[in-house]
């Protein structure tokens, strides 16, 4: 029994695909993404010579182009911020007054322990104030 030769790249392109789900390695992805394309080829009866260029085309054009994208995404910074970082930088109001020792301030809907980042700086009940910082459970004011 003869295998045809775009069974063996899509068994070759199933081969790349297991370690890549298990590494988590995307280059593996590529060069099974370029198995396949050379499945194609070799389905549409391109030879040998022209299946081993369109595989090693399809898959240095994916790691040149995609890794570098890849790359570039994964080390910017999520838009989105949670958690304490996205409160700095918000209005607060006053709950009671806020000094250098403490008080109280209102901070997206919830009532926070608050200080003032200015020692010499005391904030009234009613006054807005910025939250420069988050200190454990206390906000420092500006």
């Amino acid at each position: 029994m003869d295998i045809d030769a775009w069974v063996w790249w899509l068994i070759g392109a199933a081969a790349l695909g297991i370690p890549l789900v298990l590494t988590a390695m995307p280059e593996l992805g590529m060069l099974a993404v370029g198995a396949v394309a050379a499945a194609v080829t070799a389905g549409l009866g391109g030879d040998t010579v022209v299946q081993v260029v369109v595989f090693a085309a399809v898959s240095v054009a994916l790691i040149a182009v995609v890794r570098p994208i890849a790359n570039r995404h994964r080390s910017q910074r999520p838009e989105l911020a949670t958690g304490i970082d996205a409160l700095k930088g918000r209005s607060a109001v006053v709950l009671e007054r806020v000094d250098a020792s403490g008080g109280r301030i209102k901070l997206a809907g919830e009532t926070w322990s608050a200080r003032a980042l200015d020692p010499d700086r005391a904030y009234e009940a009613g006054q807005e104030v910025d939250v420069v910082e988050i200190d454990g459970a206390t906000a420092i004011v500006l």
